[in-house]
């Protein structure tokens, strides 16, 4: 009893019955680093702070949606493909800008997957801060002409993204304890060099500064098919993602097409050029109209696309109906809008894996929701290079099987050759067990370094991994044939470790590592009498 007996009586002594126990961390907390619509909060910005939600509806409130991409109709030559043909000509659709905004509907992609809390670091908005105002000459001005002169004045400057902007954001996270996995779906938007300086970045923040998650990278024009020369770009990806800090990461190949976007989403608006939609349809009126009358009719439609105060969404839908090309050319811009970088649907399927069957489960072998098909369709020769290489930097392949679906193919991080950090759930589990340990042992800072701690530490060190053999996360028949604590002198520790206030503990486990080769043999048994 610590308190001293001075006077007679009865006095009360309580002891702890139990010993502390290790709290298993989550492990699917993916931290989302990109542009959103809104970035302030009760008039406080919110660029590079890092918030945590729970829900698509709550990134709705705090973010806004997603932005108009806006399209181009062009001439297509010959030998190229086109999305409408009026006249006997073809014509194509294609991006105003290569660099388009996709972290809205890579998080939609992500809850789409299972995913649930997580969080998100706004860079920027899409609109450049420090909007233009109306100079000083216009606010005299009277008429039309100075309405015009005011509102084109004030016109949001539109936002570029940034890769320093990506960097601040993955900085701001250090300072954070909770997330587990890290996701930067605009990452492929930079130019390639960019790209892939972000990416080592990526990787070093989680393997060097943190030591305690996990990149999810995407190959930069992985919607494009492997051409095995020096611009191939799987090649391209292993020589600029760098070797350093690889098994804190996994590349994820093809993009896939989705179904994210939907047809409401979509309308004339999205195309920047009407006047040569205006012609098109006219062409297209006067070609495929029954007779003069409905033509003229068709036409007084077309007529609309560029008059003020035209309800979009309206006429949209009555120029989908009279017109095959005008829906062709919805469906052409539908169709580029979903075609999105697989990494956030990952980080979805690592936080349903994990939820359901725990980190110890390899995140494969499991179909991409809201995902039509892979962009590139891969054969099990194709992925035999992305799989097993001479470099170690294994790419996971998304396949389409008959009868299946799209699914994830593939488990490795990019340290493919290591036979310690090969596997995507070995090197996470190993993460979890050291970080829920790490947490657990901080109760006993300043307590005595001696034999009765020591016991304490390893009963709950035991104990935490006893409950993970139990449910399939580590190998072996027994407990002592899965996990191994150690800690005391002559064992982990000498005496002037003690006299130096350290205290060592050795934990060795044996991780389960997924079946990716099953060989089966058949052989022909002879007759017996």
């Amino acid at each position: 009893m610590s308190q001293t007996l001075a006077t007679p009586g009865v006095y009360i002594e309580e002891k702890n019955a139990f010993p502390n126990s290790v709290a298993g961390i989550p492990t699917a907390v993916p931290a989302f680093v990109g542009y959103t619509e809104k970035a302030r909060r009760d008039g406080q910005s919110l660029i590079n702070m890092p918030v945590r939600i729970n829900s698509l509806t709550e990134y709705h409130n705090i973010f806004g949606r997603g932005t108009r991409t806006t399209f181009n109709i062009q001439s297509a030559s010959d030998s190229e493909d086109f999305d409408i043909q009026v006249g006997g000509k073809g014509y194509k659709v294609v991006p105003d800008s290569s660099s388009r905004f996709i972290f809205y509907d890579s998080i939609r992609l992500f809850f789409a997957n299972g995913g649930g809390s997580c969080y998100i670091v706004s860079v920027g908005t899409y609109n450049a801060s420090g909007e233009a105002s109306a100079s000083s000459s216009n606010k005299d001005a009277k008429g039309k002409d100075a309405k015009a002169a005011d509102t084109k004045a004030s016109a949001p400057k539109p936002n570029t993204i940034s890769k320093k902007a990506l960097t601040d954001g993955i900085q701001s996270l250090v300072g954070e304890d909770e997330p587990t996995i890290l996701v930067a779906p605009e990452a492929v938007m930079l130019d390639e060099g960019d790209c892939y300086s972000l990416q080592q970045e990526m990787l070093t923040h989680c393997g060097f500064k943190m030591k305690s998650r996990f990149a999810v990278l995407d190959v930069p024009n992985g919607n494009k098919a492997r051409t095995y020369d020096k611009n191939d770009v799987i090649t391209r990806f292993r020589e600029g993602v760098g070797s350093n800090f690889l098994a804190y990461g996994a590349a994820y190949y093809p993009w896939v097409y989705t179904s994210i976007v939907e047809n409401e989403e979509v309308d004339y608006k999205n195309i920047s050029n009407i006047d040569v939609l205006q012609d098109l349809l006219n062409k297209e009126a006067e070609e495929r109209a029954a007779n003069a009358k409905k033509a003229d009719e068709i036409k007084a439609e077309v007529k609309k696309l560029d008059q003020s105060g035209t309800d979009a969404e309206s006429l949209s839908q009555t120029l989908n109906v009279v017109s095959p090309s005008f829906k062709k050319v919805m469906q052409g811009i539908r169709t580029h809008l979903n075609i999105l970088p697989p990494a956030a649907a990952m980080a979805g399927i690592y936080s349903m894996v994990d939820g359901e069957r725990g980190v110890w489960k390899a995140p494969a072998n499991v179909s991409v929701n809201s995902a039509i098909s892979p962009v590139i369709k891969l054969t099990h020769d194709d992925q035999e290079d992305l799989n097993v290489t001479v470099t170690g930097k294994s790419v996971n392949a998304i396949r389409s099987f008959v009868g299946e679906g799209t699914k994830v193919w593939g488990a490795r991080t990019l340290d493919g050759n290591s036979q310690d950090w090969r596997y995507v759930n070995v090197r996470r589990t190993i993460t979890f067990i050291e970080q829920s340990v790490k947490a657990a042992a901080k109760a006993y800072v300043y307590e005595p370094n001696t034999s009765g701690t020591w016991v304490l530490v390893r009963s709950m060190v035991s104990s935490f991994l006893n409950d993970i053999w139990r449910q399939g996360g580590l190998v072996g028949l027994t407990p002592s044939d899965a996990y191994e604590v150690n800690v005391g002198i002559g064992s982990t520790m000498t005496p002037n470790d003690v006299l130096d206030g350290i205290m060592r503990i050795t934990v060795k486990v044996a991780v389960a590592r997924p079946a990716e080769f099953i060989v089966i043999t058949f052989q022909q048994k002879m007759l017996e009498a």
